[in-house]
């Protein structure tokens, strides 16, 4: 299914005054249970896999973790003029929310972007005339927590609307001058094989329609190998 900004993917206790989620709305719609392969933060849209049975689930949830026969491609916008393109190898930390091993353990995580195109928007901010903002691509490599919003603040060009790895005035400042407040990360593709059949998958979300505030002429992404 296609994920909109602001849904979660299923109930949690870091957001419990929540009462509408992409599982149970899937569920209602197709009258059956399903379980969900991966996970989208609450504020990135896109391409959201789920399963119909626990079994294939938990075959697609192996192959999400290791990154076995699978790319998972996105489309950001983020602040300031990133290089063309590179690899980010930078080691996260878990999160402490994050429960599923010991909170202090850190974790290799490597991601790829590249800069589809480069703009400047007539706002001035922190003594500037203007706010330099640029298209990316992005590949994360390995599957940690908020991965690619780290690395993007990490290499000091955080994905704009990020309210937890982002800068709150700069957010602010965008959301009233563009007059649309999310966080610009969305899950533009996924390649991958099918876990029991082995069949080619190529499973796509077009970008939505409040990207056309940034681009009055689309381009596909120009992407990275992983040997880049």
């Amino acid at each position: 299914m296609t994920k909109p900004p602001g849904l979660l993917v299923h109930r949690t206790g870091l957001d419990a005054g929540e009462t509408r989620f992409a599982l149970q709305m899937l569920r209602d719609q197709l009258g059956r249970p399903v379980w969900p392969a991966h996970r989208l933060d609450k504020g990135t849209s896109g391409v959201l896999l789920f399963a119909l049975s626990a079994d294939t689930a938990r075959l697609l949830g192996q192959a999400f973790e290791s990154g076995e026969n699978l790319q998972k491609t996105y489309r950001a916008v983020v602040r300031g003029w990133p290089a063309d393109s590179g690899r980010i190898d930078h080691a996260l930390k878990r999160m402490p929310d994050d429960a599923r091993t010991e909170r202090t353990e850190i974790q290799p995580a490597q991601s790829l972007f590249s800069t589809l195109r480069r703009f400047e928007l007539p706002l001035a901010y922190q003594g500037f005339a203007s706010t330099r903002c640029a298209e990316v691509a992005l590949q994360p490599l390995t599957g940690r927590r908020h991965q690619l919003r780290r690395h993007m603040k990490h290499i000091a060009h955080p994905i704009l609307g990020d309210a937890t790895h982002g800068k709150g005035p700069l957010n602010r400042a965008i959301a009233d001058f563009v007059g649309q407040q999310r966080l610009w990360l969305h899950a533009l593709r996924l390649d991958m094989r099918h876990p029991v059949s082995g069949q080619a998958l190529q499973l796509e979300s077009p970008l939505p329609k409040e990207w056309a505030l940034w681009e009055a002429n689309p381009t596909p992404p120009r992407l990275l190998s992983p040997q880049a």
